[in-house]
């Protein structure tokens, strides 16, 4: 086993933690140095060569895995938190994040599996999906049968992330700044402190999860509660476009991201996907002209691979990628509902 650990400088590192049969290939697991002891900045998947390689890159740090006084998670997604029970069984640590992705840890870990495919069906077809993409999803109804939802394994949280707060780490400014869109609790996690190395441009480091990625566009995809019948839609695309404003108008000297590598010149990055997202929903009104479901939109939208080749469980990413935009659209006046359409169809206006 090759650990691979990055020193930041600073009392900053990077763990590279491997994600099992996933093209990201690793989680950046950091961990910050503080008076109290080294805190962690997520954790993980929950997998026994991720958790020998997490256990191997602390040491690398200088750190037993005992030494571990808290476990900040940016979000909750199983690459994030998946490890954190199991930091915190063998530290004692206290984990932390916002609430809103707690909701969506305790509900995870109380579902009954057939509620959710009771759910993903109703949602599935309401969006248009086939015949042949449903009866899979039946079929495993019918038998009683339900997909254990990743992330059952991953710890409750014991402390909240507040937005704008400024954590208890003696020794250390780090403040936390609400940046729901991947997630709705997403957080990111500005050091405020001056950079190791001087960079003339910005200032301290901001440890940014998936919210800001150099090379990647996170998902946006819908987070939304079986149980809840009524309710405002959410608009997660939105706010993850505010959110990405108010990480330009931070300005950190680098950003230390979960994945790929570390960067400067947030500003540009961030002027970069709000790029992106425009010229999508420019796209995506060009494909309206004509009614469309929220599976035909997805179908029909530009992947980072053919629709014929994207795996069955990704399709329904794809859609709830394609839905998140469609709120947007919808929000922004660009699009309405069709009129008693159903499966329910989307016009541009």
């Amino acid at each position: 086993m090759t650990t691979q650990v990055t020193d930041h400088r600073g009392g900053v590192w990077s763990i590279a933690v491997p994600i099992p049969d996933n093209p990201l290939g690793h989680t950046l697991v950091h961990l910050l140095e503080t008076d109290r002891g080294p805190v962690l900045i997520d954790t993980g998947w929950d997998d026994p060569d991720s958790w020998d390689t997490l256990v191997a890159g602390v040491a690398a740090c200088g750190f037993a895995l005992t030494d571990i006084h808290g476990v900040l998670i940016t979000h909750h997604h199983p690459d994030h938190h998946g490890l954190s029970a199991k930091v915190r069984e063998a530290s004692g640590a206290w984990i932390a994040m916002h609430a809103a992705d707690t909701a969506v840890v305790r509900r995870t870990r109380e579902a009954e599996p057939g509620r959710w495919l009771d759910y993903l069906i109703a949602k599935l077809t309401t969006a248009g999906a086939p015949d042949d993409h449903l009866a899979p999803l039946r079929e495993a109804r019918a038998k009683g049968s339900g997909r254990k939802l990743p992330g059952r394994r991953a710890a409750l949280p014991d402390r909240e992330i507040d937005p704008g707060e400024l954590l208890d780490l003696p020794g250390r400014r780090v403040r936390a700044i609400w940046t729901p869109g991947h997630t709705p609790g997403h957080v990111c996690l500005h050091l405020e402190e001056d950079h190791p190395s001087g960079l003339p441009q910005g200032f301290g480091r901001l440890f940014s999860g998936d919210h800001l990625l150099p090379g990647i566009t996170p998902h946006i995809g819908l987070y939304e509660d079986p149980d809840d019948d009524g309710g405002q839609a959410t608009d997660p695309l939105g706010d993850y476009l505010d959110s990405l404003e108010r990480i330009g108008r931070l300005a950190p000297a680098e950003v230390l991201p979960a994945h790929q590598h570390a960067f400067t010149d947030a500003e540009g990055r961030v002027r970069e996907l709000i790029a992106h997202h425009e010229d999508r929903l420019a796209g995506l009104r060009a494909l309206l002209r004509e009614p469309r479901t929220p599976w035909q939109l997805a179908v029909a939208m530009e992947w980072n691979r053919p629709w014929e080749q994207i795996p069955y469980g990704s399709r329904n990413i794809a859609v709830s990628e394609a839905e998140a935009h469609l709120r947007r659209l919808v929000k922004q006046g660009y699009v309405e509902v069709v009129t008693g359409s159903d499966p329910v169809r989307y016009q541009a206006v």
